[in-house]
């Protein structure tokens, strides 16, 4: 097993998956190709992140404002969550990785929610990495639906929302340590924005289906060198933060 990079241990990554359209178009491929090669990046990253101090993994696969995206790329979209959890959950199970679907699930496909649930409780005792893929997730409606529950709440107002918001088996702080971005675009849209308050950002041009695991070596090598403030006057190496 490989050590983590200068011993960083319990690093929430969060990762925007883009790309997969663009890479697919470049070689003259549809979309459907992109996604597919996407799924094979997750793959990777996932199986690479324990080794680099990475417990918890939470990747953006659909946003709620993606179903104004065409139907037949949304049924792709959902075919491919559905396959994917077909496919990998033994691997995951074995790994010690578990799985929990952050995001509604009302508006999903028939069945597909089930076969979340099922996945979730299959893998629940996984303790090595915690994965959690945003679907049909908006930030700003977390955010809010979040708040309209304060209502009543005896502890100060951001511990309240930062239970209210925290994920099922989360033990403690969801705060994001690192968030990647792939694709080359420059902005968070509507992820995990009260739990990436302090996160240390990261933007890289390669497309997703080309991410490895070496490009997520080389973030974290990144983040670890940083300084992190949290709004005092000392600064604290990365590694630090995390511990």
């Amino acid at each position: 097993m490989q050590s983590p990079l200068y011993g960083q241990v319990h690093l929430h990554l969060a990762i925007i998956m883009d790309g997969n359209g663009r890479w697919a178009t470049r070689r003259g491929l549809p979309r459907s190709a992109g996604h597919q090669a996407g799924i094979r990046a997750v793959r990777g990253v996932v199986e690479a992140a324990p080794d680099l101090g990475v417990t918890a993994l939470t990747l953006f696969a659909f946003s709620s404002d993606n179903w104004q995206r065409p139907d037949q790329e949304v049924r792709t979209l959902m075919s491919l969550l559905r396959q994917y959890l077909q496919a990998e959950l033994r691997h995951l199970v074995e790994a010690g990785v578990r799985l929990t679907v952050i995001g509604r699930r009302d508006r999903l496909p028939d069945g597909l929610g089930d076969a979340i649930a099922e996945a979730e409780t299959a893998s629940a005792f996984g303790h090595r990495l915690n994965l959690r893929i945003a679907v049909d997730y908006s930030s700003r409606d977390a955010i809010a639906n979040s708040a309209a529950r304060l209502r009543g709440e005896d502890t100060p107002a951001r511990a309240a929302m930062d239970r209210l918001l925290a994920w099922p088996g989360c033990a403690g702080s969801t705060d994001v340590d690192l968030l990647i971005r792939s694709g080359g675009e420059k902005r968070l849209s509507d992820f995990l924005l009260w739990e990436s308050a302090y996160a240390e950002l990261c933007f890289v041009d390669t497309l997703w289906p080309d991410f490895c695991a070496d490009d997520l070596r080389a973030a974290i090598a990144d983040f670890q060198s940083r300084e992190r403030r949290f709004g005092g006057l000392g600064g604290t190496r990365s590694l630090s933060a995390a511990q």
